[in-house]
């Protein structure tokens, strides 16, 4: 897949406006613990446009079954999206993933497995998963496949995962 630049300035720029309307909305937010948070002024950023919805999704100092994360890979960063569509009755082998990264459910139904305790987790459209780093761990899938956005913090030429 070609990408151009004007396709990465505007990915970036996305990712601008919804940075600003998410720090809005945790400033704004009594839930959140941070109520001293700095609002946008001349020359800094500015409050999200009216009609702008923010959801936080997924906000996690550790992995889904509570082993906390360690560190982001020392390097260069390099943050990787992908689409993974998985067919039904799959069961993915087992893998680890060297770095921090989170999976959205786009649709379908996956049960994910930690190795070393049968711990599961079920996942249905719509929700989003802090995933284990060096951690053994595996997917199944359901009836229908699953679509699943995985966004990854790494470095360059790090793997994704490893197979074992």
């Amino acid at each position: 897949m070609k990408i151009r630049a004007r396709h990465v300035t505007a990915w970036a720029m996305a990712g601008m406006v919804m940075f600003g309307a998410a720090a809005a909305h945790e400033s704004s937010d009594p839930s959140h613990g941070n109520h001293s948070a700095p609002h946008a002024s001349a020359g800094g950023a500015q409050a999200p446009a009216s009609g702008i919805q923010v959801e936080t999704l997924l906000k996690a100092g550790s992995s889904w079954d509570g082993v906390a994360y360690k560190a982001y890979p020392q390097g260069q960063p390099q943050l990787t999206v992908i689409r993974l569509t998985i067919p039904p009755h799959t069961t993915l082998p087992w893998h680890t993933h060297p770095m921090p990264n989170a999976a959205y459910v786009v649709s379908g139904q996956i049960v994910v497995e930690k190795q070393s305790d049968g711990q599961k987790r079920t996942l249905g459209a719509g929700e989003v998963l802090a995933e284990m780093v060096d951690t053994l761990h595996r997917g199944t899938t359901g009836d229908e496949p699953v679509v699943l956005m995985v966004f990854y913090a790494g470095t360059p030429d790090m793997p994704l995962s490893k197979g074992h």
